[in-house]
């Protein structure tokens, strides 16, 4: 994926990044383009394979402030979002902030998090604000969520629900490295310690020009025709019991708009569109019956409709 990248900027961080998370180019690019299409990252993957250093590195290459929430079942929603506390000097309630208000926010494992917890974790992530005590504070701008979860682990976690589900722009797997890469890092040892010193690459205003340039990138009444056309069939498909949102067609022309601008484009071609399916569409759609995996299905669907040209 990194030998499409056309963009200087975006290249400029991919490299920065590379140096010090080895292997995870795809996991990098797919992160930014979660963050710059402004929606939120889900990580499925099994533990100590470099997912928090990927949300400390983007941090600091982007010079925005982070936060990080270790999910447990007794884990409150005050913990997250801050609480009111009382100043005796001055009479009156102060609102302390908690981890979620920050630009970029780590939620380890966010499947071992309560219900109730969840569900301001979801205010956050749809509304970019929390209430607290009746009060509403609103979130820093950009506001990106990076949240993790084991896909093997069952005790004690609350699968998320489809609703929280579908908040997020992304749902990718980092993977192992590979043996090249895995090898560079046994001889160095951790580079965690190492991130904490990274310059800065872009900067808040910089990120938002980017953004707003990228709502910019034309897409052609026919790519949106060929969308709603994959939309629709995962609605009426016999294989899917619940098919895309309209929340998850959004995030298919957004995440390609930006892909598109990476490359070096201010049009979305079908190809952008593709590539970007894979880790959209797959968490949102529900099977009827486990016989094929979802991505079979999404690739037998796309095989059904003509590529516009």
């Amino acid at each position: 994926m990194i030998e499409k990248i056309n963009n200087q900027k975006i290249l400029q961080i991919i490299n920065c990044l590379g140096e010090y998370l080895q292997g995870k180019e795809t996991a990098i690019i797919l992160s930014l383009i979660s963050i710059f299409s402004k929606g939120h990252l889900l990580i499925e993957d099994f533990p100590g394979l470099g997912k928090t250093s990927l949300a400390i590195s983007l941090s600091k290459a982007l010079n925005l402030s982070f936060g990080r929430i270790q999910c447990t079942n007794d884990l409150l929603p005050t913990d997250i979002t801050g609480l009111s506390i009382y100043n005796k000097n001055t009479g009156e309630f102060e609102f302390k902030a908690g981890p979620l208000l920050n630009n970029i926010v780590l939620v380890d494992e966010i499947n071992r998090a309560t219900p109730k917890t969840q569900s301001a974790l979801l205010e956050a992530m749809a509304e970019e604000q929390v209430t607290v005590d009746g009060k509403t504070y609103k979130l820093p701008k950009p506001f990106f969520v990076i949240a993790t979860q084991n896909p093997i682990e069952i005790y004690g976690t609350f699968p998320l629900p489809e609703s929280q589900l579908d908040r997020f722009m992304m749902k990718i797997s980092i993977g192992y490295p590979e043996k090249e890469a895995e090898k560079k890092i046994l001889q160095e040892g951790s580079s965690r310690e190492k991130l904490y010193k990274l310059t800065a690459v872009m900067d808040k205003e910089e990120i938002i020009r980017l953004q707003d340039e990228i709502k910019q990138v034309y897409l052609s009444d026919k790519i949106i025709n060929w969308i709603l056309d994959f939309i629709n069939i995962t609605r009426q498909d016999s294989r899917i019991l619940l098919g895309l949102s309209t929340r998850g067609g959004l995030a298919i022309t957004y995440t390609a708009k930006a892909y598109a601008k990476f490359r070096g484009r201010d049009y979305v071609i079908p190809e952008d569109v593709k590539e970007m399916i894979p880790f959209v569409v797959p968490h949102r759609i529900i099977l009827k019956e486990e016989i094929v995996s979802k991505e079979e299905v999404i690739s037998s669907i796309l095989q059904t409709i003509s590529t516009p040209p």
